[in-house]
């Protein structure tokens, strides 16, 4: 069975190569973007939510901008440990474990009344929601060869521009449900976007397959030829030089890509500031608001 090598022509790999490739794609890439879409919306209709939560609540710019913040916290303690249990439960349970409970957790919010159970159930969404970027990177090595994860990457990461083109006009329709069944807009808005990260958890449990060994929707040859092109690799990089974590920390490699994602998150941030100040604005009418009205200040300090 050849083998090829990354960068080689379409046409240089093998029938066997190209079908097990197109049946995991098929497969797997479009449920993961629609995870992450819902992952992604759930993270961020808190900025949606400001918009009339925080005058609700009396929240100041301070309040909220722990608030928003805390869910880092949760994230960066518990990722690793997300990581490490899914590689031990096995990727269906775990991925489906932490859609539920952070679905359950942005539905929650609701229920929140002040400062505190802000804090709590924000944390609380870091802690359920940690691992699930990382965990998907890791269980696509189990499904494709590295010339190919890169592509697929790509192509999973295309759930977060869609998220903020699909999610925000979402998020402003549910807030104009104000009032209804005697609950606030933003209320709504964070119980209807976490049930269908629920439903969607539930149905992971039994869509993911865990390794290729067990996909029976492969051909068993399809199967052999993923699975001994997959340990080749791993052998491989047994063979290669391993570094400590201090080393890899230290790794100028690392410290660019962090830096670049810091500047992409940063940008991500910026422009979801821009959009909220946007929204903010009043609209035309005889007596105009305020530069500096409350709901002015409620929509962009958060997120300065």
């Amino acid at each position: 069975m050849s083998q090829t090598v990354a960068g080689s022509a379409p046409g240089d790999k093998s029938e066997i190569e190209v079908s097990t490739i197109r049946a995991v794609s098929w497969r797997l890439i479009p449920f993961l973007v629609l995870a992450y879409f819902f992952s992604y919306l759930d993270r961020v209709n808190l900025g949606f939510a400001a918009l009339t939560m925080n005058a609700e609540l009396k929240f100041t710019p301070l309040i909220f901008a722990w608030g928003a913040g805390i869910f880092f916290f949760g994230y960066f303690i518990f990722e690793v440990p997300s990581n490490l249990a899914l590689e031990k439960f096995g990727a269906s349970r775990w991925i489906a474990r932490i859609m539920v409970t952070w679905g359950v957790i942005s539905a929650l919010m609701a229920t929140v009344s002040g400062i505190w159970s802000f804090y709590t159930l924000r944390f609380l969404l870091g802690v359920a929601e940690a691992g699930f970027f990382p965990g998907i990177i890791l269980y696509l090595t189990y499904w494709y060869p590295a010339e190919y994860r890169a592509r697929f990457l790509a192509a999973f990461a295309i759930a977060v521009p869609v998220s903020t083109v699909i999610g925000s006009p979402i998020s402003g329709l549910l807030l104009g449900l104000d009032g209804v069944m005697g609950l606030k807009g933003w209320q709504w808005l964070f119980i209807i976007e976490g049930i269908p990260s629920v439903l969607l958890g539930i149905v992971t449990w039994f869509y993911l397959t865990d390794k290729p060994e067990k996909a029976n929707w492969l051909s068993a040859e399809q199967k052999a030829w993923l699975s001994a092109r997959l340990q080749s690799e791993i052998a491989a990089k047994q063979a290669a030089k391993h570094f400590t974590l201090g080393e890899a920390l230290s790794s100028p490699k690392v410290i660019a890509l962090s830096m670049i994602y810091f500047g992409f998150v940063g940008a991500r941030s910026m422009a979801c500031s821009s959009g909220c100040r946007r929204l903010s604005k009043p609209s035309a009418s005889p007596t105009p608001r305020p530069a500096s009205s409350p709901r002015s200040r409620t929509c962009s300090a958060p997120l300065r």
